[in-house]
């Protein structure tokens, strides 16, 4: 008990130094700060006010500018068919060398290759990605195009044009044909001439054989007149075919007439149109070859006969 009492007295003894020391400390503090003390002037002191955050304002970063595409599609159209040829070159394009980097076949070659350098298929070059295209192209090897491998089949030797002797009989049997499928309607015409003839003759002189064939009824009026008269009268045609009118006849007709004893022969060409009536007549001596073959040309006959 009384080790005890000794140290609460030396405990007693040390708390009015101890508090002391504080007090003096704390005057000091508050009188250079009054604001910083709490009111009755102990105790911890208050806290500093917060300082107001400090805002960092960065500037902004500039965009990116847009690709270039306009030059390129704007440039001359020997620099335009460059990229065509290279992207040819390259196997992007099979198009046409025509300088239009718009059309769907050269947009879709220039993605293609876009797309295989991993860049955006856009379809459109930058100036830039032009320039690398085109010396991409340059050194691509150059191909070397292998003849086909399979043996070409030789060609049939021409056929040997033919002699001259068998060209004239192959037209003469072309002629051949054609006279003969229009045998009929010439051999009709020539007939009917024939029977308006006769009529004529026994009519003396009175009918169409006259009225269309001026010169012959001049001619058969002369012979009566000279006292010769008609015995018969024999036909062969000269020509037929087509003309520009119609179906074109040159008729030779052979006139026997008889003097007293005395016996000739008058041949007259009758050429005419086919129609009723006959269109165009006219009469040749046979011998005014260059006449009939006048009247031939005018009415450009066709000839199927000769």
């Amino acid at each position: 008990m009384r080790h005890r009492a000794v140290a609460l007295f030396a405990l007693a003894a040390a708390l009015p130094a101890v508090a002391l020391a504080q007090s003096a400390s704390e005057v000091e503090r508050c009188f250079q700060n009054p604001a910083a003390c709490q009111q009755g002037g102990g105790g911890t002191p208050a806290a500093p006010p917060a300082a107001p955050p400090v805002t960092v304002t960065r500037p902004a970063q500039p965009a990116a500018p847009a690709p270039d595409y306009a030059t390129v599609l704007q440039g001359s159209e020997a620099e335009r068919k460059r990229i065509q040829e290279s992207l040819r070159t390259l196997d992007k394009y099979s198009g046409p060398i025509d300088g239009n980097l718009q059309s769907d076949a050269t947009q879709k070659a220039i993605g293609d290759w876009q797309k295989g350098r991993g860049t955006p298929a856009v379809g459109k070059l930058t100036p830039q990605e032009a320039q690398q295209l085109n010396a991409e192209a340059s050194r691509a090897p150059i191909r070397r195009i292998e003849p086909p491998t399979q043996t070409a089949t030789p060609a049939s030797p021409s056929p040997a044009a033919p002699s001259n002797a068998e060209a004239l009989k192959s037209l003469q049997a072309r002629l051949a044909e054609r006279r003969k499928a229009a045998e009929p309607k010439a051999e009709a015409a020539s007939q009917a001439l024939i029977r308006d003839l006769k009529a004529y003759v026994a009519s003396d002189g009175k009918g169409i054989a006259g009225e269309q064939f001026s010169a012959f009824a001049k001619w058969y009026a002369d012979s009566k007149s000279a006292g010769r008269t008609i015995s018969d009268i024999t036909p062969a045609i000269d020509d037929y075919g087509q003309a520009r009118a119609g179906a074109a006849v040159a008729s030779e007709v052979n006139f026997h007439t008889k003097q007293g004893d005395a016996s000739s022969s008058q041949c007259l060409v009758f050429a005419w149109i086919e129609g009723n009536p006959r269109k165009n007549p006219q009469v040749f001596s046979c011998d005014d070859v260059a006449a009939v073959e006048k009247w031939k040309t005018e009415q450009a006959l066709r000839s199927a006969w000769r």
